[in-house]
């Protein structure tokens, strides 16, 4: 791709969203974890724009606080059209000499070949004043129609209340994307007026002004609609959650990961898992996550912000938190939640168990039930356990306290004092028999109820 050439990204992001029915803004609702707004940023980045001007209006406090130094805003108040939003970031691009592209929040998966390749037929032998990204839908409905001839050049552009049958019959549809050097741009806008049902400025309107002036436009086709889907309300949102999740499982799967049930398994946008790799059904994957080679993530599993290393095994059914770190060969079983804890070189805690605030040696088993008691309500304390040790089931490690190499915990045991390397610690109450107790109790409970019936 060449991106020799400087080029501006202007991304309109004013609209309302009403149909999200939402207090949040609608590019920044999620897809993957990540705002739609910032995996279309993501793209932008990747070619090194020379600015970029994020136009807002409703919602106008919630975008600057996302965004921070990432991008200019501009705002568009009132909201007068897709043509004014463009108009009201010339300001912002006060000095800027070269190509503008003009996105949209709500279309946020663009590749950037897409883009690159609208840039690059902007600066073809015939100079097209501007390049409309086009695309061609199984239902072309009530888009609006692109009328060009084989090598790309518009004649028209035609929304479909206006269009002909034989318009109608045409399947290219605009997508609503362009590019366009900057002074062409603006200089083309200033022409666009208003004398419509809505009383709007539309940038499209900018095709017509300049084919009307003799100049050459011309369309660019994605052969993957879906890279232009709009986002409007919760099920595009939805439906746009499917389609970025099915693409992950296949490139996940095409890189050596064996997906048992692929439909079941849910991937974040920053996702890292290596070859040999094996997910079992019903796996959600957190931000954060990165899974090493030969590692087996089991059934109904959660995992966020942790880190598995070679040959692990997860679950089923066990939740890795933030900071969880899981080395070589190390295992958590059914039940057993990490919390900003390492799990050792071939360390396991089989089941029913919470590390939190956790660092635990090579070597070491975790019993069942264990729990480290990391809060007092205020504070959190640190637990580690040496290499080794063996810390037996339905154990309490009340931290801030330190397990030796070694060393031993006796099942049912509250350790709230350091252990040595190779002690046996042991903390329970004395163990009391009464014969015949339980046998009296239940001859005299029994005789209880049976005179309560008469």
């Amino acid at each position: 791709m060449n991106t020799n050439r400087e080029f501006a990204a202007v991304i309109l992001a004013a609209g309302k969203g009403t149909r999200m029915k939402s207090d949040l803004h609608k590019v920044l609702h999620p897809i993957a974890g990540r705002p739609m707004l910032d995996h279309l940023l993501a793209t932008v980045d990747s070619l090194k724009p020379a600015k970029k001007v994020v136009v807002v209006g409703a919602g106008r406090s919630q975008l600057e606080e996302a965004l921070g130094e990432r991008a200019e805003t501009c705002l568009q108040e009132p909201q007068l059209g897709t043509g004014h939003a463009v108009q009201m970031a010339e300001e912002g691009l006060a000095g800027h000499g070269g190509d503008v592209l003009v996105l949209y929040g709500d279309v946020p998966f663009v590749k950037g070949e897409t883009m690159q390749a609208m840039l690059d037929r902007l600066h073809a032998d015939d100079k097209p004043k501007v390049v409309v990204l086009g695309f061609e839908p199984e239902d072309p409905g009530h888009y609006g129609r692109v009328i060009a001839d084989a090598d790309g050049r518009i004649a028209k552009m035609v929304e479909y209340k206006d269009a002909s049958e034989e318009e109608r019959a045409c399947r290219l549809c605009n997508s609503g994307v362009m590019a366009a050097r900057g002074a062409d741009m603006f200089d083309l806008l200033r022409r666009v007026g208003n004398d419509n049902a809505q009383g709007e400025y539309y940038l499209v309107d900018i095709v017509n002004i300049a084919n009307a002036d003799g100049d050459t436009c011309a369309v660019i086709a994605t052969d993957t609609p879906e890279e232009v889907t709009g986002i409007n309300s919760r099920a595009e949102l939805a439906a746009a959650e499917a389609q970025w999740q099915e693409l992950k499982r296949v490139e996940a799967m095409a890189g050596g990961v064996t997906l048992k049930a692929p439909e079941t398994v849910f991937f974040s946008w920053d996702t890292e898992v290596a070859n040999d790799v094996t997910v079992e059904p019903h796996v959600v994957f957190g931000p954060g996550v990165t899974i090493a080679r030969g590692a087996v993530i089991r059934a109904f599993s959660h995992l966020e912000g942790a880190t598995v290393g070679e040959d692990c095994s997860v679950g089923p059914y066990a939740r890795l938190r933030p900071g969880a770190v899981m080395e070589k060969d190390a295992k958590v079983g059914n039940f057993v939640e990490m919390k900003k804890a390492t799990l050792g070189e071939g360390a396991k805690a089989s089941h029913l168990t919470y590390l939190g605030d956790a660092e635990v040696g090579a070597g070491a088993n975790i019993g069942a039930g264990t729990i480290t008691c990391n809060y007092d309500g205020y504070f959190k304390y640190k637990t580690v356990i040496g290499e080794r040790a063996f810390i037996g089931s339905n154990s309490a490690l009340i931290a801030p306290v330190r397990i030796g190499a070694d060393a031993i915990v006796a099942a049912g045991s509250a350790v709230s004092r350091d252990v040595g390397d190779g002690d046996l610690r042991m903390v329970r109450g004395d163990q009391v028999v009464k014969p015949g107790w339980a046998d009296r109790f239940h001859d005299t409970m029994k005789k209880k109820k049976a005179a309560e019936k008469k």
